[in-house]
């Protein structure tokens, strides 16, 4: 399909981009923004794959469609391809946005915690984050995800979306290869994790065993709790805690330095690497 030219930043047909910044597209019906080149390859990889994302219209900068090509060939014909000048796409964004690449994606009717769990082969490595509000941070945490293979992950109803502009962006596009689901509570995700046989760890300063001695198990869980406080004595309290050896004068990690850490130790447990 040939790119189609936008003159006005006011035309309707690219409203879902206008003020990106302050307007984002998170939470409203299952739509969200993704920013990058990188990101636009893993949405058209996913569209292309049939999975829980697709791809509604794109709209890039005139000089950058020429070598986006093959990446723009992934996506279907009926998925719009609209292009602009820089100042027409930076009165569209609200500020200027040097990547030039965005596009209007949508995720289907997401999985429950329990449907995503059960579709998990026997032999599965969990990531779990309990009330995560910093977008940087969750990015993060997909990306390590998948960095050391990660089968899921699982989010509580407090953590912050992951389909977040910024979100996503950090995390080079792993929210749209990872499985995920987003619903409950700690207590409901926990239940369910023990119901099918998961050695759940925790990660916490004054965790019990030291990641690297964390046993292998072949169904295994790796929860991180919030930014500062980490997770509830709740949470703790029924479940086994690792800590990461570090030298003195700092009480803990960034959360999403700790849980690549603690994934890269548990994905070589469990012969991932």
């Amino acid at each position: 399909m040939e790119p189609i030219r936008i003159h006005d930043a006011d035309d309707s047909r690219i409203a879902e981009f206008r003020s990106i910044r302050e307007r984002d597209l998170t939470g409203r019906e299952g739509r969200f923004i993704a920013e990058g080149t990188v990101v636009l390859r893993m949405l058209g990889a996913a569209h292309r794959a049939g999975g829980d994302f697709c791809a509604e219209k794109i709209l890039l900068l005139e000089n950058r469609v020429a070598g986006l090509t093959d990446i723009l060939a992934d996506f279907p014909e009926d998925v719009p391809v609209y292009v602009a000048s820089g100042a027409v796409l930076d009165r569209i964004a609200g500020f200027h946005l040097h990547r030039g690449v965005l596009a209007l994606g949508r995720r289907k009717p997401e999985r429950a915690v329990t449907e995503l769990i059960a579709d998990l082969p026997q032999k599965a490595l969990v990531v779990a984050a309990f009330g995560i509000s910093n977008h940087d941070n969750i990015g993060s945490i997909f990306r390590n995800a998948a960095a050391f293979g990660a089968d899921a992950v699982l989010l509580d109803q407090s953590c912050c979306d992951p389909l977040y502009r910024k979100a996503l962006r950090v995390s080079v596009g792993a929210v749209l290869s990872l499985p995920y689901a987003k619903s409950g509570t700690a207590s409901e995700i926990l239940t369910v994790l023990t119901e099918k046989d998961f050695a759940i760890w925790g990660l916490s300063p004054r965790g019990g065993v030291e990641i690297r001695n964390v046993p292998a198990s072949d169904r295994m869980a790796l929860i991180t709790g919030t930014e500062g406080e980490g997770l509830p004595q709740d949470v703790l309290s029924r479940i086994q805690t690792a800590r990461i050896a570090q030298a003195p004068g700092l009480d803990s990690l960034n959360a999403a330095t700790a849980t690549g850490i603690a994934l890269y130790e548990i994905a070589m447990a469990q012969r991932r690497l």
